[in-house]
C-alpha cells in the first residue's frame, strides 16, 4: 500500500464521518425549527406577543395622551374659575362698607330703636 492509497482510505473515511455529521446535524435543526414543539415555535409565539404588546403600548400611550389633554383643560377651566371667584369677592368686598367693632355697636342700638 502506497501513501497515496492510504491518504485517499483517509480521505474516504472522512467524508463518510463527515456526511454523517451532516445528516445528524440537519434531523437536529429541522427537530429545533419546529414551529410546534421546537424553538421555532417559540420564536413564533415571542414575535406575536412582541406585536401584541407594541399594540397595546401605543394604545394605552394614546389613551393617557387624551387624559392629560382632559385633564389640562380641565385645569384651564379650574383656574378661570378661581379667577372669577377671586374677582367677585373682591368686589363684594370693595362694595361693602368697612366695619369696626364700634361701628357695629352704633348699627344694632339704631336697629333696636326703630324696632321700639
Amino acid at each position: 500500500m502506497t501513501i497515496e492509497a492510504i491518504l485517499q482510505a483517509t480521505l474516504a473515511v472522512a467524508s463518510v464521518g463527515l456526511a454523517v455529521f451532516c445528516i445528524v446535524l440537519a434531523r437536529r435543526l429541522r427537530r429545533l425549527n419546529d414551529l410546534e414543539t421546537g424553538l421555532g415555535g417559540a420564536i413564533a409565539v415571542m414575535a406575536a406577543e412582541v406585536d401584541r404588546l407594541e399594540k397595546a403600548i401605543i394604545a394605552a400611550r394614546d389613551e393617557a395622551k387624551s387624559a392629560s389633554e382632559a385633564l389640562a383643560a380641565e385645569v384651564a377651566r379650574s383656574r378661570n374659575e378661581r379667577a372669577h371667584w377671586d374677582l367677585r369677592r373682591k368686589i363684594v368686598d370693595a362694595a361693602a362698607p368697612p366695619t369696626s367693632p364700634a361701628g357695629s355697636r352704633r348699627l344694632r342700638k339704631r336697629a333696636e330703636v326703630a324696632d321700639a
